[in-house]
């Protein structure tokens, strides 16, 4: 018998602009979605966040909550100025190949 390994996937969006009020609740629900879907592939639409320190903690906060629980994020419709910005602070394995 063989065993495979069959990943959930998993989607949501984040509009912007984001406050940096905003990230404690966002935090929160997302991590309530991915413990949820643990181990799961969480598939972020981020069309229309605007390239801000604020955008980055949210988006490295989503990658800390997806560590915690097993699971694997990957970034759609990301502006290049945020794939540039998310890249440089060492997170471009959340963005799609």
């Amino acid at each position: 018998m063989v065993a495979t390994h069959v990943s959930r996937t998993v989607s949501l969006a984040i509009r912007g602009p984001l406050e940096r009020a905003d990230l404690p609740g966002l935090y929160s629900r997302v991590c309530d979605l991915l413990t949820a879907n643990a181990g799961a592939v969480v598939l972020c639409d981020v069309i229309g966040i605007p390239c801000d320190a604020v955008a980055v903690e949210a988006l490295a906060r989503l990658q800390l909550g997806a560590h915690r629980n097993g699971c694997e994020v990957r970034l759609r419709h990301a502006p290049a100025d945020l794939r540039q910005v998310v890249a440089f602070m060492g997170l471009e394995d959340v963005l799609p190949e």
